[in-house]
This record gives C-alpha cells, structure tokens and sequence, in this order.
C-alpha cells in the first residue's frame, strides 16, 4: 500500500506504490475503490489517468451476507440464508457492474464465503453475473488459503 491505503481520499494505494510492485513482479494486485462507483471512478479517473497504466482485469468482491442486507435483511438475519433476500439484493451488484462496463470493464465476481452460505445462494448469483457477461468465482480463501482462492486467480490470469 505504501503506507495504510496511502491515499485514502481515492480509496486506493499511492501511485510509487503500484510502481514498485511493477518493477518487482509479472502481476500486480492493487485493492482499490470502496465500491465501483465513486470509488471507482477515482481510481480510473484520477490514479490511472495520471499514472498511464491501466488494469488488464478487474475483480469485485462481494458476499452474500451483504447481498441479503441489500435485499432487506435485518442485522441479525445475515447469516441466515435466504435466496428471496438474496435475489433482491443483487441489484446492488448489478449496479455495481453496470458502473465498471461503463469504464470498460466485464469484472470477474468473486463472491467471498462463509460457512452459513447456501450452493442453491450461489448458484443464482453465478446464473445472474453470468447473464452480464461476467466471470464469477466462490472465493474460499479465508477457510482454506491459497487453495480456496486458485480458481479465482486462474479467472484473473486469463
């Protein structure tokens, strides 16, 4: 980051930040956005504009306990699982993705999960990103390391 999210107004790292990633690797995975709309366009607008480097692909992360909150889920029901909540609720991410086309970009969707998600919860949500033209990934990194991610960073690679 180059300091803890450097340039927090952008909602992204610092430019020397992404610079010397660049000129220590073959990829570069740079956090940026909170949320591919203001976030976003700061990003694309402002860091890359004035950087000149562009992303070869863009991933957005979102769970299904916040797609049950968009779908109208009280606090305590997020873990609970709901496939009516969660089919209201993806028309947050369906904005979200409209937003990043319009900078050009088909994101892949990672979906991080959790133990009370539900296979019937993913499924839709694959069907649906999917029917825009996106790439989806069930990212278990956090219960099973680097292993749980692989299918998401192969989707990146490609």
């Amino acid at each position: 980051h180059g300091g803890p999210f450097a340039n927090i107004a952008q909602g992204t790292n610092s430019i020397l930040a992404t610079k010397t990633g660049l000129s220590l690797s073959d990829y570069v995975i740079t956090e940026a956005g909170f949320g591919a709309d203001l976030g976003a366009e700061k990003f694309f607008h402002i860091k890359c504009n004035t950087m000149g480097v562009y992303p070869k692909a863009v991933v957005l992360v979102a769970t299904l306990r916040a797609l049950r909150h968009h779908g109208g889920a009280l606090k305590e029901e997020y873990n609970t699982p709901d496939i009516n909540k969660v089919k209201l609720g993806f028309s947050n991410l369906k904005r979200h993705i409209e937003n990043l086309k319009k900078f050009g970009y088909f994101p892949i969707v990672a979906l991080n999960a959790f133990p009370t998600d539900t296979k019937e919860e993913y499924d839709l949500i694959k069907s649906l990103v999917e029917d825009l033209g996106c790439k989806f990934s069930v990212c278990k990194g956090f219960a099973e390391g680097g292993n749980g991610s692989t299918e998401l960073a192969q989707a990146v690679l490609n």
